[in-house]
């Protein structure tokens, strides 16, 4: 089947670091999409609308969709025509799609926006490789969300489609998280928020069937650090001697183990996604490894979200092997 070239791109500030290029060139390559174009564009809130109507009124140009990063994801939700249910609901887009009514773009049409969300299937499809799939899924009864900005509520509405509408989220500020709030109104969803605590957060963890951490780039290392340090104790203390404490025995100082001990018994069980893939591993990951758990790199959700982004831009099913491999090879090769 023949497809007319098109031209997709990603928009955000900074940009420069972004794999979406790698990622979807590999898509168009592997599809045979010959003449499609992925290009990377550095875009502020203040230049997104100049932006999208330089697209709109571009000659001879077919554009098929954006990539968008932060912080461009809530800025671009008033200028678009459309906006479907799940970003809207959520409170962040981060793909444009686009159409062309009455002729092709470029040529006599009027270009019309949609606006739509692939961070939700991303984070999903990321936690399934970590819960397995079909008969053999894990149930996710008990969820942590780490972090209250906008990949926070993408992370409820995953946790939702796999079945928990309640988790807890843990943030530094319940002042801070007025659209995290709104976006789990329109939603539907029931979580709890709570504010970062070094014995409730880590405890959370330990019970936790899926955790998804939102948090910047080395903010969730003390998590890592409670986690392979500590044993949380009923009475809000934490052993971080360095010795974890067996079921049944007793601390290095000999003094009891109090009723209700999180003892090494207790370690996490569940799987964790870090959204954060650089550094890969995150300390968290590692933390969470050696002590048993599964756990998912940022970037498998990025590889999930962008080849729902592909599927959306070009009609066709993602090459998602094809995507995988060069998202691989580009994280091997040295920045710079």
């Amino acid at each position: 089947m023949n497809v007319a070239p098109r031209r997709a791109a990603v928009l955000g500030h900074p940009v420069a670091h972004s794999l979406s290029p790698v990622l979807h060139t590999a898509a168009y390559q592997a599809l045979g999409l010959e003449g499609w174009d992925y290009g990377v564009h550095d875009v502020t809130e203040e230049t997104l609308a100049g932006f999208l109507g330089d697209i709109e009124r571009a000659p001879g140009q077919d554009w098929a969709g954006l990539s968008l990063t932060m912080p461009l994801k809530q800025a671009v939700i008033p200028l678009l025509d459309h906006v479907e249910p799940l970003a809207a609901a959520v409170g962040a887009v981060n793909t444009v799609l686009f159409a062309a009514v009455g002729g092709s773009a470029g040529r006599g049409g009027v270009v019309t926006t949609t606006g739509t969300n692939t961070d939700v299937h991303g984070i999903v499809a990321a936690l399934r490789e970590g819960l397995g799939t079909g008969p053999g899924e894990r149930p996710v009864a008990e969820a942590v969300v780490l972090g209250g900005g906008a990949t926070a509520a993408s992370a409820l509405a995953a946790l939702a489609e796999l079945g928990c509408p309640s988790a807890r989220v843990f943030v530094r500020s319940l002042d801070r998280i007025g659209p995290l709030r709104e976006a789990v109104a329109r939603m539907g969803v029931s979580p709890s928020f709570e504010v970062f605590d070094d014995v409730a957060t880590t405890a959370a963890l330990v019970r936790a069937d899926a955790v998804v951490s939102t948090t910047p780039k080395y903010a969730a290392d003390v998590w890592a650090k409670l986690l392979t340090d500590g044993a949380v104790l009923a009475d809000g203390a934490l052993l971080t001697d360095g010795v974890a404490v067996p079921e049944g025995s007793v601390p290095p100082d000999g003094s009891a183990v109090p009723d209700g001990t999180a003892t090494s018994s207790d370690a996490p069980h569940g799987v964790l996604l870090d959204v954060v893939y650089d550094p890969r591993p995150t300390a968290l990951q590692s933390a969470w490894t050696a002590l048993g758990a599964p756990a998912v790199g940022g970037e498998r959700m990025l590889l999930h979200q962008a080849a729902e982004q592909v599927r959306l831009m070009t009609g066709r099913a993602a090459p998602l092997e094809a995507m995988d491999q060069a998202l691989r090879a580009a994280l091997l090769t040295p920045a710079g």
